[in-house]
């Protein structure tokens, strides 16, 4: 028998994974299956742990199927009846999982491709822990200055860093990190996926606008790759790329390979839909 879980999800996602499991897994398989009830109701009556509990399931059993869920902005918190409006399940499973999600189309041969030199998939590797998913945002009203504040353990030093002084109305701020040890995990998983699948492995970051934030990307997949995977890629190559100048490449060539991003905010989504909208 084999062990595994599902999370379901919101709406439509319910009845179209009900379908698929009466249609074409159930008569087939025999399974044990775990389950978790991500809907938002749920989510809502249980303060969220019902995600916090899947995700560590995820971690026991190695394996999940987590159909589609709503992350509420302010009209889904008056539509039901939220508590709280809720941060997004995907980015606490991620934060909890500490992976890389990798994306592939699956390609059909009675459907045309957008591209039609395209005869090999591209598969898409975005890092799953930080960033955006985690960020703090706030509204800043009224002029006044903006800091960003670290403070080391076992020290009183303050590292601040002045971030903008607003004079007029105000705005927003964002605030978001990321860790050495996930950047690592995840250059590592990349160039694992990339060897398996015996691809080339492009890094596309926007080192030159965010020099040390994007920088400790392409320096730690720099450093993964000359201490663990230099040798092992004799025949392959990393070339380390602008997302925008990554997205006009992959639109030209048609080669297999993992293209493996740290983009900022407004680019990873869409940069992910774009290319596997391409390769379909």
């Amino acid at each position: 028998m084999m062990h595994c879980f599902h999370d379901s999800g919101d709406e439509m996602t319910r009845i179209f994974w009900k379908s698929i499991k009466d249609k074409l897994i159930f008569p087939f398989l025999e399974l044990d299956i775990k389950y978790f009830d991500l809907g938002l109701p749920n989510r809502d009556a249980t303060s969220d742990r019902v995600t916090i509990e899947s995700a560590e399931a995820t971690l026991k059993y190695n394996v999940a199927i987590k159909c589609a869920t709503i992350t509420p902005d302010e009209t889904r918190v008056k539509e039901f009846n939220l508590k709280q409006m809720w941060r997004s399940p995907n980015g606490t499973i991620r934060n909890i999982l500490n992976g890389t999600v990798f994306r592939e189309p699956i390609i059909c041969r009675n459907v045309p491709r957008l591209v039609p030199g395209w005869t090999r998939p591209i598969c898409i590797g975005r890092h799953a822990f930080g960033d955006q998913y985690r960020a703090t945002d706030a509204i800043i009203k009224g002029p006044g200055k903006l800091k960003s504040v670290f403070v080391p353990d076992g020290s009183n030093e303050k590292q601040e860093y002045e971030v903008f002084n607003f004079t007029g109305a105000g705005g927003v701020a964002l605030s978001m990190y990321n860790t050495d040890e996930s950047i690592r995990s995840f250059a590592d998983a990349s160039m694992n996926t990339a060897y398996q699948k015996k691809w080339p492995l492009y890094l596309s970051t926007k080192n030159t606008i965010l020099k040390k934030y994007d920088g400790r990307f392409k320096d730690i997949f720099q450093e993964v790759y000359e201490t663990h995977w230099r040798s092992r890629f004799e025949a392959s190559s990393k070339y380390p790329s602008l997302t925008d100048i990554m997205l006009a490449m992959t639109r030209k060539k048609s080669p297999s390979l993992v293209c493996n991003r740290k983009c900022q905010v407004c680019h990873r989504r869409p940069f992910s839909n774009s290319i596997l909208y391409l390769s379909s």
